[in-house]
């Protein structure tokens, strides 16, 4: 099937739905209310029973996409367990959203296999959408229906019993919080609410498993609070795989990353691990009272210190930055090393690498670092000679 077909599986007349008072809410809502909304139904979700798929709901293994002489992913394999939040990061063009119409069952691998509740995609690729709520990136709708006319009608496709669309569409409404648009026109939204009726259309059939690419798009700063909060509701109760570029979003919420370049894999772990282990040199940095010689005597055999990167004395105080063991304590040997030697300590902090120097490390390669060298190599000689002799300038040096 077409991507673009993802909300046209049947052509057939459409009629708007009859409701009634006591059906889908209407009117302006005030922001605080809909984020409140959100906790509350996350709250009531928390007491529910969790569906039991076993260890590993969905399961990817050596998948690979080629267009022509072009291979857009290249033998990704992971897996997301039951109840998880997974994060999907990589910069553009890395194959983020050719691998989820893949996971989706939207689009045929060149090689490989996806399983999603331990359904073979391959197989039975609509047995495996059953089980998805997928909003796919740039998010297709009908333009000339109303908001709850169109969730009725993606409730109704998706299998939805009839005597539950009602309800369904309400709550798919109030989770995405964009209840106060149920009665306007779709085409007449801005794009941060068409965004979140397509988060709408992947909830309303209430799916275990919610694969969404870019979620956060478009949206103003209080909406993805909104969206924030609705996925870590959804820690434990469903299986959530979200690609997103917003960092900060993904350590706020994602219990586990997953990080691909080029179309391969290149870091997978929890936040923590992965800046642990690509996150570069962990520094520690003091500011204290006394003499600079003390301070280098007091920390020359400090256990878990790497490193003296700078030490120096400014008026009355010492500054030092330290580079450290990660797993050792050596923030607390630093603490105990000066108190010891008498010194007074007025600040000690520990400085952690950020998953956005992670992603820079793991997703710069080699020739992209020696271009960016290159520039500022370029930039350095410019502003050191700006009036250069253009006659040195040989076609031999230009190449």
């Amino acid at each position: 099937m077409a991507f673009n077909t993802w909300v046209v599986t049947c052509a057939a007349v459409i009629h708007r739905p009859r409701r009634s008072g006591g059906g889908i809410h209407s009117g302006p809502r005030g922001l605080s209310m809909s984020l409140r909304r959100v906790q509350a139904w996350t709250k009531r979700a928390s007491t529910k029973r969790p569906r039991q798929f076993g260890c590993h709901v969905i399961e990817v293994s050596g998948l690979s996409k080629r267009y022509a002489s072009r291979l857009a992913v290249d033998e990704i394999s992971f897996s997301v367990g039951e109840g998880e939040v997974v994060g999907f990061l990589g910069p553009n063009g890395a194959g983020k959203s050719t691998t989820l119409r893949m996971i989706t069952g939207f689009l045929a691998p060149s090689r490989g296999q996806v399983k999603v509740a331990g359904i073979d995609v391959d197989v039975d690729p609509i047995g495996a959408r059953r089980m998805i709520g997928y909003m796919p990136e740039g998010v297709p709708l009908y333009p000339e229906m109303r908001v709850a006319e169109y969730l009725r009608y993606r409730a109704a496709l998706k299998g939805v019993p009839r005597r539950e669309v009602s309800s369904a569409v309400e709550r798919s409404l109030d989770q995405a919080a964009v209840d106060d648009a149920a009665d306007r026109i779709i085409g007449q939204l801005s794009k941060g609410y068409r965004q979140r009726v397509g988060l709408a259309d992947a909830l309303v059939a209430d799916p275990p498993i919610v694969i969404l690419d870019e979620p956060s798009s478009g949206l103003d700063p209080n909406q993805i609070r909104q969206v924030r909060e609705l996925l870590r509701g959804f820690a434990g109760q469903k299986t959530v795989f979200v690609s997103t570029h917003i960092l900060p979003e993904v350590e706020a919420i994602c219990e586990r990353v997953v990080i691909i370049h080029e179309g391969k894999k290149v870091g997978e772990g929890a936040p923590h691990e992965l800046r642990q282990q690509f996150g570069g040199r962990h520094l520690v940095r003091l500011v204290g009272r006394g003499s600079l010689e003390a301070f280098r005597r007091a920390l020359a055999d400090v256990e878990g210190l790497r490193e003296i990167v700078a030490l120096e004395a400014e008026a009355d105080r010492v500054r030092g930055t330290l580079e450290v063991d990660p797993n050792s304590d050596a923030s607390e040997h630093v603490f105990t090393a000066v108190a010891a030697a008498g010194l007074l300590l007025r600040e000690l902090h520990v400085e952690e690498a950020s998953l956005e120097a992670v992603f820079g490390e793991l997703t710069t390669s080699e020739e992209q670092a020696d271009a960016g060298a290159d520039v500022d190599a370029d930039a350095d000689v410019e502003e050191r000679d700006p009036g250069g002799d253009p006659e040195d300038d040989s076609p031999e040096e230009s190449v």
